[in-house]
């Protein structure tokens, strides 16, 4: 769980976030920094709970050019402040070093530069603030610092044919993790020094500013910042992620709209060709508008006429899923997740089942969830009150949600 440092502002460090890997470990498919933990990319987990430990850092992703649409889509819907703390990515190199290498340049083409910087894998999306912070007075302190885990099980050094050569004492040895915290002017000439005599193996940035001749101190690192790798780290992550939401909440959603002239009613974000239409201030999209008030209700902020009043002529004819995206954003300000969504649509027409998995489908993008997160169910009123003479459109939702604890 990461909880934002009350008051705290970090506007002398830079957080640079690597995340231009394949990677390979984790079988055909997606990069895994693009792959999905309970419907969030990994990478857009990662950027949030940076920008949330740590406020007033500027953070700089390095990614795949290749892979500029994947990131563009997966950090589609972070929370706004994330948003503007975040830097343009800048295109990664061949290796982690490089790629190291190229955001410290980018971060030192910036006025005035910052004095600390973190560099941290995208793949670790459990960063939380006591290591943030611990990590930055590290580097203020000593001028390098990184988090490491005592390592708990025997370790035997063995030669190419696997026999054992040794045995290290594991007493003196760390499991290093990210971020890594270095002061700026440090580190970015280290690895310029690395660069210029050729030296571009080297799998950390700590064994960078070593090589360089400088001393990296351990702090305490965290167990539950993880590094995906594998695929069963996926199922380990989401097991985490909820975890760290202990906080269950459900909130309902209520909407109702008459048919007015027109040829198609929104539903779902999905637009149904329908002899008439529905009236509203919006779109009227009577779905998508149960179903933000059910998420507003279960964060206990209000309902959409609150944050988009039907009196601001701003809001005339604007689709709903600027009201649904925005539900969804708060729930990702507090470090929380949709967990669930149910809905259901009373009408006589139009049918409602053609149309479902397209509806579902549309929800389940604008909420940043997978499709089976999202149930959704039609009834009609046996011909009875104002939906049973076919006069307008209902629905009903529930929204399950799951917030950290607050402190």
């Amino acid at each position: 769980m990461t909880e934002q440092i009350q008051g705290e502002k970090f506007t002398d460090t830079a957080i640079i976030v690597v995340a231009g890997g394949s990677g390979a470990r984790t079988g055909p498919g997606l990069p895994k920094q693009y792959r999905e933990i309970a419907g969030r990319p990994v990478i857009a987990m990662t950027l949030d709970n940076l920008a949330r430990a740590a406020p007033g850092a500027r953070i700089l992703p390095v990614i795949d050019p290749a892979a500029a649409a994947l990131y563009h889509d997966s950090i589609a819907k972070l929370a706004p402040e994330t948003v503007s703390a975040m830097m343009e990515p800048v295109a990664g190199g061949a290796t982690r070093q490089d790629s190291a290498r190229r955001g410290l340049e980018a971060v030192d083409a910036i006025a005035p530069g910052p004095e600390i910087v973190l560099i941290h894998d995208a793949a670790r999306p459990f960063v939380s603030s006591t290591l943030i912070k611990a990590a930055i007075e590290g580097a203020r302190a000593r001028g390098a610092a990184i988090p490491g885990l005592p390592v708990v099980d025997t370790i035997k050094q063995v030669d190419s044919t696997g026999r054992v050569t040794g045995a290290p004492d594991r007493a003196s040895l760390r499991a290093a993790q990210t971020p890594q915290a270095f002061r700026f002017s440090l580190i970015l000439a280290a690895h310029r020094a690395a660069l210029a005599a050729r030296f571009r193996d080297f799998t950390d940035d700590a064994a960078v500013a070593e090589w360089a001749g400088h001393q990296v101190h351990v702090f305490d690192g965290d167990p539950r910042n993880m590094k995906i790798t594998t695929m069963s780290d996926f199922s380990r992550a989401e097991a985490q992620m909820i975890a760290d939401r202990p906080d269950v909440r459900t909130g309902q959603g209520f909407d109702v709209h008459a048919f007015t002239d027109g040829d198609h009613v929104w539903l779902g974000g999905v637009k149904i060709p329908h002899d008439r239409a529905l009236s509203g201030h919006s779109d009227a999209d009577v779905l998508m508008h149960a179903i933000a008030d059910a998420i507003y209700g279960a964060l206990a902020e209000g309902d959409i006429g609150a944050w988009f009043p039907p009196s601001d002529p701003k809001w005339k004819g604007a689709a709903s899923e600027i009201f649904l995206e925005h539900a969804a954003s708060r729930v990702r300000a507090r470090g929380g997740l949709i967990a669930h969504v149910d809905a259901t649509v009373i009408c006589e027409t139009p049918k409602i089942g053609p149309h479902r998995d397209a509806i579902r489908a549309r929800l389940a993008g604008v909420l940043g969830l997978a499709a089976d997160r999202v149930a959704v169910k039609a009834t009609t009123t046996e011909r009875l009150g104002f939906t049973g003479r076919g006069e307008g459109v209902a629905a009903m939702a529930t929204a399950t949600l799951r917030l950290p604890l607050t402190t």
